[in-house]
């Protein structure tokens, strides 16, 4: 067990709903009351939270608590690029999706050379700026954090200064930006995005596997086209969102999304990408116990988790 261990990162700054915070608890407590002890053997560390920025004001409209998503992801991508020098691979526990720019981040301090691929198995494309973004949550600009992407082609806002500038930091943590390549990201179960994403999406031909493809096809042939795809690339990093499931089975999230992929579709996916031994990093994120009915969603997490642990332990 020692080449495997959670980090643990309680934040939901980046969320316009609240409660995210509180999905790593989730997940212990489900644990707990599913018999499993996968928490008491598995090493993990927390990192400190800028939550206290929820009780202030947000200073930046078009990109809230930006300040404290910028030095959130700092830390994390200390703490995941000094877990992958020891050659320990992290798993990512996190409140809300804005935290995998810390991760991507800590991949590339890691690994400067590397052409990182990277599955994002999500509702949401993520994939908004300051200059887009109808809400000005930070969960909802992930990607274009990472791909170094402003689309000025799709503005509808004008951030001040300070943002712009915040922005730029931000797309920069870890000293490398862009950190990933349109060609080298894969989407799966994506099916709610905005016009401005649908453009960079479009525009980039990025690809993407939508549900009915998942559900046609079969996760093993959707997971084998993914690896295929990403097969130039030297590192894998899966984010799993847990809002790529269906509605149905996903109310204990801040986004749920009707006509996604089952629980078991979605461990089956994940325990199958990660034998790939290009993966070095898995996050989980968005868990939120105060929208849910009997910790449902944190249970149906935990089984997913269990099984990749399961194959980790195993690979490594």
């Amino acid at each position: 067990m020692a080449n495997v261990k959670f980090v643990e990162v309680k934040s939901e700054i980046g969320a316009g709903t609240r409660g995210a915070s509180m999905g790593v608890d989730a997940l212990k407590t489900a644990a707990l009351d599913l018999g499993s002890f996968i928490f008491a053997r598995i090493p993990s560390v927390e990192i400190k939270t800028e939550n206290q920025l929820l009780f202030e004001a947000p200073k930046h409209p078009y990109a809230k608590r930006i300040d404290g998503v910028y030095t959130l992801c700092d830390r994390i991508s200390a703490e995941v690029s000094s877990n992958l020098k020891k050659k320990v691979f992290p798993i990512v526990l996190a409140g809300d999706h804005s935290t995998a720019a810390g991760t991507i981040a800590g991949i590339k301090v890691a690994f400067p050379e590397s052409r990182l691929g990277v599955i994002w198995i999500d509702a949401h494309a993520d994939m908004h700026s300051p200059f887009t973004t109808p809400s000005g949550n930070m969960h909802g600009m992930t990607l274009s954090a990472v791909l170094g992407e402003d689309n000025m082609d799709c503005a509808i806002n004008n951030p001040d200064k300070e943002t712009a500038e915040l922005w730029s930091k931000l797309k920069s943590v870890g000293g490398i930006s862009p950190k990933i390549q349109y060609s080298d990201l894969v989407f799966i179960a994506l099916r709610d995005l905005e016009p401005e994403e649908s453009y960079l999406i479009k525009k980039n031909k990025v690809k993407v596997f939508p549900v009915p493809e998942v559900k046609r096809n079969g996760v093993e042939m959707i997971a084998k086209e993914t690896l295929l795809y990403l097969s130039s690339c030297t590192h894998i990093y899966i984010s799993f969102d847990v809002d790529s499931m269906d509605s149905a089975i996903s109310k204990g999230t801040g986004t749920p999304v009707r006509n996604g992929i089952t629980e078991k579709e979605a461990g089956s996916l994940c325990t199958r990408l990660i034998q790939n031994e290009k993966v070095c990093c898995f996050e989980i994120c968005e868990v939120n116990p105060t929208l849910d009915t009997e910790n449902l969603m944190a249970e149906n997490t935990v089984e997913i988790l269990q099984q990749v642990v399961g194959h980790l332990t195993y690979k490594h």
